[in-house]
């Protein structure tokens, strides 16, 4: 059987993150840690256009995520995952993100940034120059007004989950009184596992 043909039936011939039923395309999710059926998502043209261009992607057209993170195949939890991630200035976004279950492997896969011939992967330091991964703890080094907000992120505010700003090494997310922002690198500092 044919890749295309192992996709169709896995999907049951639906695009596996809108469930379009035409113009259905066998597409390689990058970065993928194997090769076959299982680095690969059954997409329409519509989904992989946008997935490809960030110039063409439509918010509302990826509301569909809210049914398709849940897929159980790895390939679809990335697609949905790096998606998801990529829109969440929307706000709706970062809500699934928080909701959404995939395995360590899975996850490591989804972050894995791609980098093309010649780039330099983004690195993300905190104000000691210690290297930050998503899902740190960092601790704020002196008191930050909030943008958009009327209070103040105290001097020690402990931000625990941070997210990284993929496309820039100087930008971090997390929350601070339920409140999703971006903070600057050089206003924070790792703190060490306790355990």
């Amino acid at each position: 059987m044919s890749l295309e043909t192992d996709l169709n039936t896995r999907a049951g011939s639906i695009c596996e993150l809108c469930a379009a039923t035409e113009n259905l395309n066998a597409y390689a999710v990058p970065e993928a840690p194997t090769t076959g059926l299982d680095g690969h998502a059954l997409i329409c043209t519509t989904c992989q256009t946008q997935l490809e261009d960030a110039e063409a992607v439509d918010p509302n057209h990826w509301r569909c995520l809210n049914d398709s993170m849940w897929n159980t195949e790895p390939a679809v939890q990335v697609l949905a995952w790096r998606m998801l991630h990529r829109l969440r200035g929307e706000g709706w976004p970062a809500d699934l993100l928080e909701m959404m279950y995939t395995e360590p492997a899975t996850l490591k896969w989804a972050k894995a940034t791609e980098v093309e011939d010649g780039e330099e992967k983004i690195v993300h330091k905190d104000a000691n120059g210690n290297i930050l991964e998503a899902g740190d703890t960092v601790s704020l080094t002196q008191d930050l007004n909030v943008k958009g907000s009327s209070f103040t992120a105290k001097r020690g505010t402990a931000v625990r989950r941070i997210s990284l700003v993929f496309d820039n090494p100087e930008h971090i997310e997390g929350k601070i009184n339920g409140q999703q922002i971006v903070i600057l690198t050089k206003y924070v500092k790792k703190q060490k596992d306790v355990g």
